[in-house]
Parts: structure tokens; C-alpha cells; sequence
């Protein structure tokens, strides 16, 4: 379906307006002004509730002291005309053929938020990304993201809180650099040390012979001397004895071994299996955390894959405006970004604009929006937002309280004028309203 926009209007005794016609400008912004309880709210009500359906009469749609029935008449750009008119204001939809249709017709091209933008604007900043990510029907491929994101995190984060303890644990545990690295067995060291003493006792008792065999050799030399007449046997005894002696000493005894090191540590082995123990228990618990360490990289390359998953699911998808994105606000709920700001850094321009543009992506067909009360927008700001809509082919119309050049028309008592004349003529067939590019 075409680009759908407001041709004609006619409103008559609609709420505050006695009577309003208008042709808004093809293209840009057409600006409703005058003073306050003019009856400018009134025209776009008038048209929200002609296009959008019973959900928007007003409660009092009759203006007050009206002899006639309130009658609202809209021109399509497709050659359709909507009609409200008589005591119930019954809806009359007819097509360029002469048929006519209803309510079903309308929606097929009229966006809610382009009859109610302010809504929007006025939405939280998550529930206005969501209108955009199901308009670019990734929103609930996003959201699966999101959610598998968050589990990624919360389970690698609990992972991590793991770890730290774990490697708290294994740094804060005592660690020992002067003992072996194998429990010390007492059985050993005391079988040992009894090898030792039994070793020593053998080479005492063999200084007790040599002792005892020196002492002889002397005995015998002086009964030698003194006993001339057992000479022979003596001499005889003395040789063999002497052989005995040089047999001795042709294998030299050893010094005795001290057995001190083994009894302190017999004395200190309670000490000595607590230090290793503690070295091996250092050694698992950094061994743990160095595995749990690894799960926790593993952990952190799935948040990692999912994110990029989210990135580039963002990065295919076609934005309303080249410089919305989608991004992410303290909780994680997506929000959208303007030039990487998000809604409260936004100015007021930047705001319209991007309400518009996700208003059009919600429904292409739909060419027009309704913006209530832009007081807030100085003129260059008028015009930036008339030539933005321009260059979109879009068609704006708007309120504000004032009798300025920006107006294209201006509401008096309820009655439609030209600035500070007389009232509009009949809406003519071309549409020739005034255009904000004339200013």
C-alpha cells in the first residue's frame, strides 16, 4: 500500500472547534497555532478518533452549545474519505471504487503511535526498544539472547566466586621449602640408627682387640728379656702375634658415624610429615584452582560467543534511522541509543526524530504523525525537524500555543484562520497548504 497521508479535513463542532478545515502540507510539518483552549488539541483528537476507532471517542465529543451533530470528514492520499457524523458518530469508510468499509480498512495503514506519538515518547526506555526490535521482528531472538547471556554470566560469575575462593584458599595455605617431599617413616630411622650403633659397636670391639693385642706383643717382649730360657716360644708367639697385628692394621677402621641427625629427626618427625603433608595439600588445593581457573576461561569464551551472537544480530538488523542503535541499560533491558546516547541525553529533536522513524518501521503505509504541544521547539529547531521529515517524504502535523509565521494555520474560538485573518476556504482538490520550507 502507498505512503498514506492527510489531504482534507473538515472538523465541525468537535469538542472545543466550531469548525476547521484544512489541506496539510504533502510533506514536512503543518503547525496548528493559536492561544490556549483555542481548539488546537481538538483538531487532532478529531483525527485520532476518526482514524483510530471507537477506543478514542472522546467523552464529550460534541462541542458544547452545538445545535448540529459533531461531523469529523478526512481525506486520504489513497482516495479514501473517512466520515464521523450524525447523533452516534457512526464510522463511513470509502475507497477510490465507491465501496465502503469500516474500522478493519483504517488499521490496515494507520499506526496507533503516529495517532498518539506523545505515547511513545512517553513510554520507559526498555519498552521503547521492544517497540523497535518487533517492528524489526528480532525481538524475541534478542531477548532468547539476552537470556541466554545472562545465564552465561550469572553461572560463570558464581564459577568465579569459586575460583577466587579457591585460589585464596590454596595461596593463604602454609608452604615448607626445608623438609623432603615423602612423609618420613619412625620404623626406618630407628632401623637406621640401629644399623649405625651396631656398626659402631663392631668397630669398638675391634679397638678392644687391636688394645688387647698391643698389650700382649708388650707382655711378651718381657718375658722375653726376662725369661731367656722361653725365647724360642715367646719369639714364636711374638711372630704370630705380630702377623695378627699387621693383618689388623692392613684394613683400617673406620671413624664411628654420629647418629645425632637421625635421633633429632626420630625426635622431630610429627614436625617434619605435618610440614609435608601441608606442601602436598598446598600443591592440590593450586592444582584445583588452577583447573577451576580453566572452566572459568571456558566459561568466559560461552559469554563471550553469546555476546558476539547479539552483536552481529544487531549489526544485520535495518534501522529506522542510521544513527539509532539498540543498547543496554544498567539492568541489561534493551534501550534505544542515538549517536551512542541514550533517551534522557537525547535532545528534543533527537527524541522526535527517533519516535517518528520507529513509528514509520512499525508501519511503513502509515505517512503521517500527529505531535501535540511543541512549544518546547524553538524555530531553527522547527525548521530542522520540517526539513528531516522532507527528506523522508513524511507529513507531520502539529500543535502549538502560538500566532507565529511558523503556523500554518491558527485556531480561533474554535474556528480555523488564516494567521491573524479571516477563516480557511474549502479544502481545495490540490493540497497547497502553507509549507514550513516558505519561512
Amino acid at each position: 500500500m502507498d505512503n498514506v497521508k492527510i489531504i482534507g479535513l473538515e472538523l465541525e463542532n468537535v469538542k472545543r472547534v466550531a469548525l476547521v478545515r484544512m489541506a496539510p502540507a504533502a510533506n514536512g510539518i503543518t503547525v496548528i497555532g493559536g492561544d490556549n483552549a483555542a481548539g488546537k488539541t481538538s483538531v487532532l483528537d478529531g483525527i485520532v478518533y476518526a482514524l483510530g476507532g471507537e477506543k478514542y471517542r472522546p467523552s464529550n465529543l460534541k462541542r458544547d452549545g452545538a445545535l448540529a451533530d459533531a461531523r469529523i470528514r478526512i481525506e486520504l492520499s489513497n482516495g479514501m474519505i473517512v466520515e464521523r457524523k450524525g447523533k452516534n458518530a457512526a464510522l463511513k469508510v470509502s475507497d477510490p471504487s465507491g465501496r465502503r468499509s469500516g474500522q478493519k480498512l483504517l488499521d490496515e495503514f494507520v499506526e496507533e503511535l503516529a495517532l498518539n506519538l506523545p505515547k511513545f515518547l512517553a513510554m520507559r526506555d526498555d519498552e521503547k526498544a521492544e517497540v523497535l526490535l518487533r517492528t524489526l521482528g528480532i525481538g524475541e531472538q534478542l531477548a532468547a539472547l539476552d537470556r541466554k547471556e545472562q545465564a552465561a554470566y550469572d553461572k560463570r560469575h558464581a564459577f568465579g566466586v569459586i575460583v577466587d575462593q579457591k585460589v585464596k584458599y590454596a595461596r593463604e595455605m602454609p608452604e615448607y621449602h626445608d623438609v623432603p617431599d615423602v612423609p618420613l617413616s619412625a620404623a626406618d630411622l630407628i632401623r637406621e640408627s640401629q644399623d649405625i650403633l651396631n656398626r659402631n659397636t663392631e668397630r669398638d670391639r675391634l679397638r678392644s682387640n687391636l688394645a688387647a693385642l698391643k698389650r700382649s706383643q708388650g707382655e711378651a717382649a718381657d718375658r722375653v728379656a726376662r725369661l731367656r730360657e722361653e725365647l724360642e716360644r715367646a719369639e714364636a708367639e711374638a711372630l704370630k702375634i705380630g702377623e695378627q697385628v699387621t693383618a689388623a692394621l692392613a684394613e683400617p677402621i673406620p671413624e664411628n658415624e654420629s647418629t645425632a641427625e637421625l635421633e633429632a629427626k626420630i625426635a622431630d618427625i610429627d614436625t617434619i610429615n605435618a610440614k609435608i603433608r601441608a606442601n602436598s595439600d598446598k600443591e592440590k588445593a593450586q592444582a584445583d584452582a588452577d583447573d577451576y581457573k580453566r572452566q572459568l576461561d571456558q566459561l568466559t569464551a560461552e559469554l563471550e560467543a553469546v555476546r558476539e551472537e547479539r552483536r552481529k544480530l544487531l549489526d544485520t538488523a535495518e534501522m529506522p534511522l542510521d544513527e539509532l542503535a539498540i543498547g543496554r541499560n544498567d539492568k541489561g533491558r534493551p534501550i534505544l541509543l542515538f549517536n551512542n546516547q541514550p533517551w534522557d541525553c537525547m535532545s528534543g529533536m533527537e527524541r522526535i526524530r527517533t519516535a517518528v522513524a520507529v513509528v514509520r518501521k512499525l508501519k511503513p503505509a502509515c505517512g503521517f504523525v500527529l505531535i501535540d504541544a511543541i512549544e518546547a521547539f524553538d524555530l531553527e529547531q522547527l525548521r530542522e525537524l520540517d526539513r528531516y521529515l522532507e527528506e523522508h517524504h513524511l507529513q507531520a502535523i502539529a500543535t502549538r500555543v502560538s500566532r507565529g509565521d511558523e503556523c500554518s494555520i491558527i485556531i480561533e474560538d474554535g474556528v480555523a484562520v488564516q494567521p491573524g485573518t479571516e477563516a480557511a476556504p474549502e479544502v481545495p482538490e490540490n493540497n497547497t497548504a502553507n509549507n514550513m520550507g516558505e519561512w
